[in-house]
Formats: structure tokens, sequence, C-alpha cells
């Protein structure tokens, strides 16, 4: 297990962060407060954030015919609809809820070209609303695959949520299970998937990024 380069800078903040605060109530209220329970409250909060960050070592499932999921989670959204962003067409849409206590890792689902890519402002609305796909700070990312199937991948950012990274760019290739993006605390990834494509995952299932196979192209 590493420590993702985007939490690098969030563990020293708030390492020295609560150094301070513990070291100030040491000096302050050394008298009136069990100065164990600060620390041991502390040190759990800063244990907490440093996991948050985590990148596990896995071994990925790789299949060109097969969509892999590209964030730990759960799934709480299986619907056909019309996505008008760019597909303009009928879809099926995945959503993969991640919350706090997920590896919040994003991968690509499949290997493919960028076609498209979009970064929209927006509000912070709990991940697991499905009005968050429309109206939260998000990405679309669509990835094409060599034989012209596109997906479009859908990064957006929860109500704890402030900043949504991604690597994608148009014309930039990625590889299935290579990483395209981070979220920090809590967040969703929508998948729009074509109508035929067989899907292997039900509402209520946990998924794992990298691993669990939700779909497969036909």
């Amino acid at each position: 297990m590493r420590i993702h380069k985007e939490g690098t800078k969030a563990i020293s903040i708030i390492g020295f962060i609560l150094l301070f605060i513990n070291v100030l109530i040491g000096i302050l209220f050394k008298n009136l407060i069990p100065l164990a329970i600060i620390f041991v409250a502390s040190s759990l909060f800063w244990i907490f954030v440093i996991r948050f960050f985590r990148v596990p070592k896995r071994n990925f499932t790789f299949d060109d015919n097969k969509i892999i999921s590209p964030a730990d989670g759960k799934i709480v959204t299986i619907e056909e609809t019309i996505e008008t962003e760019y597909l303009n067409q009928k879809v099926r849409q995945i959503s993969v809820f991640m919350s706090v206590w997920n590896v919040h890792q994003n991968l690509s689902p499949i290997t493919g070209k960028i076609a498209f890519y979009k970064y929209h402002p927006g509000l912070f609305l709990l991940a697991a609303n499905p009005k968050s796909s429309e109206l939260n700070e998000r990405t679309t990312i669509v990835l094409e695959n060599e034989i012209g199937i596109k997906i479009l991948m859908r990064q957006i950012a929860g109500i704890a949520a402030r900043r949504v990274i991604c690597k994608a760019s148009e014309g930039k290739k990625f590889t299935q299970n290579q990483e395209i993006g981070f979220i920090k605390f809590g967040s969703r990834v929508d998948l729009f998937l074509p109508l035929d494509a067989k899907i292997n995952v039900k509402i209520g299932d946990k998924v794992k990024g990298g691993i669990t196979v939700i779909g497969e192209l036909n």
C-alpha cells in the first residue's frame, strides 16, 4: 500500500495543525482536560486522513471486452437514460457512490483514447443524490476503444469533496485500470454504457476499482 501524492500536502498540514492544537491545549488547559483523550482523538483523526489517501496494491482484472469498475464503493444507480452532453443517445447509467471509507483513486474502465473531456464547476450536493450528476462539480470523460465504442465516465464531487482531480485530456490514451483521477472526501463516479452492454452488477453491490467487472461490451 502507498499514499497517493494528492494526500501528501493535506496529511502534512493537518498533522501540523493537530500537533499545534495539542500543544496549545496542553499549555492552556493542562489542569482541566485529560490530555490523553485529546491526543488519542487527534491521532485517530490523523490516521483517518492518512487512510483516506491510501492506494492499496491490487491484482487488477484485465479484459478488453469487459468494463472494470473505475472506483471502490456501492452501486446506487442502474437505469436507462439519455446522455445529452456528448453521446446524445439512450445509454445505461451505472453509478458508484464512494464514501469517505473507500479508496478514492479513479481508474480507467477500458483501454481507449480520450475523445472528449470537460470540467464543470458546480454545487456540492450529497453524491448519492441523482441530481448530483448534473448539478455538482464534476468532470466528463469520454473513452473510445480501438473499435469505436464510446463510454462516458463522470467524476462527481460530493458534500464533503471540494476537489476533483483528473488526468484526462483530449487525445490522451489510457490503458484499462490506469489511474485517471482522484476525488477528495466522499464522491461518486457515473458510467454511461451502450444499451447492448451486459450488466454484471445490481443496486447495492459493493465494487472494487480495477477488480469488479461492471459489464461486458458486445
